[in-house]
């Protein structure tokens, strides 16, 4: 078959809600939206490990630093899940984590910001986790086989992330009028951001038509968003605690919490580099690198000389 005709093959393939494997034809182009967002995916995982981490050794209880560090080890595991289902498409491992570190891959904007107090750690799972898991729910459900069942068991690691971060905020909220003060600081802050990283809107994304249509995703940003404000707004309001924003109202008619007005120039200015802590995340991880090299060095040295000695005795 010609290139059209495989194309037109692949499309009713997708139409008929048949998952694409690793070693069968694609387009190009579905390869490329697929390695671009599942790197990028992977790296966000990876980075954001950075601003809760900096919380382990200062978590007020025990159980609370053990939780945290349990949830930091998830988010490293769920990378290395990624970079593998990546290297499906045909992109190495070595490839992804060096345009990561030069600045040329993305990852989520919502790793770009500090965390300031102890009530940042509930609201990154509260809200950010609680994002992620509309989003990747979502994503289970999309065209390329390894991908899907990937966002499988995240999705499940991530619910208990989220129902974490809740807890944190829920309890900070009914305990002393301070840290009611500190988990609505929080909240104010962590908000729009995890509405922003749901991505942009429909009418200003350059890659949803495409994505969509090769069911790579199944529903549309503004689709995911709807949802985790839907979810959200009334859990903060069980808590206590207001959501910031002036313009938010609940619609009779359509069921659904509106809010007010996306300020998506800050959205687009940390993509582009100009967070909080862009830089500071960047220097992390280019640290990490350097420092663990010896390591890996060591490791791929022990493993050469035991298929040496695998060699030597055959």
């Amino acid at each position: 078959m010609d290139t059209a005709e495989r194309e037109k093959k692949f499309q009713e393939k997708i139409d008929s809600g048949l998952k694409v494997e690793a070693k069968e034809w694609m387009p190009e182009n579905y390869r490329k939206q697929l390695t671009r967002m599942i790197s990028q995916h992977a790296h966000s995982e990876i980075v954001g490990m950075l601003p809760e981490g900096n919380w382990i050794t200062r978590a007020p209880s025990l159980r609370r630093k053990a939780v945290l560090l349990a949830k930091v080890q998830d988010e490293a595991g769920h990378g290395l899940y990624l970079y593998s289902a990546a290297e499906t498409l045909g992109i190495d491992r070595k490839t992804m984590i060096d345009q990561l570190l030069s600045g040329r891959a993305k990852y989520s904007s919502i790793f770009n910001y500090p965390t300031l107090s102890w009530a940042d750690i509930g609201a990154i799972g509260w809200l950010v986790d609680g994002a992620a898991i509309v989003n990747q729910t979502m994503l289970a459900r999309g065209s390329y086989g390894p991908y899907s069942r990937a966002m499988v068991r995240i999705c499940k690691e991530e619910s208990f992330h989220n129902r974490q971060g809740y807890e944190i905020m829920y309890h900070l909220a009914n305990g002393t009028p301070e840290q009611k003060a500190m988990a609505q600081d929080a909240l104010n802050r962590w908000w729009w951001p995890s509405i922003q990283m749901l991505g942009p809107s429909d009418a200003q994304s350059k890659n949803s038509e495409e994505t969509m249509r090769w069911k790579i995703k199944v529903e549309s940003n503004d689709t995911v968003r709807q949802r985790f404000i839907d979810r959200t707004v009334p859990q903060a309001h069980a808590a206590g605690l207001t959501i910031p924003d002036p313009d938010l109202k609940f619609n009779e008619e359509t069921g659904h919490w509106e809010i007010g007005e996306i300020e998506w120039t800050e959205f687009y200015r940390v993509i582009k580099g100009h967070g909080p802590c862009n830089r500071k995340r960047l220097k992390a991880r280019q640290e990490a690198e350097r420092e663990g090299r010896w390591v890996r060095e060591a490791a791929a040295a022990y493993a050469a000389k035991q298929r040496a000695r695998a060699v030597q005795a055959a």
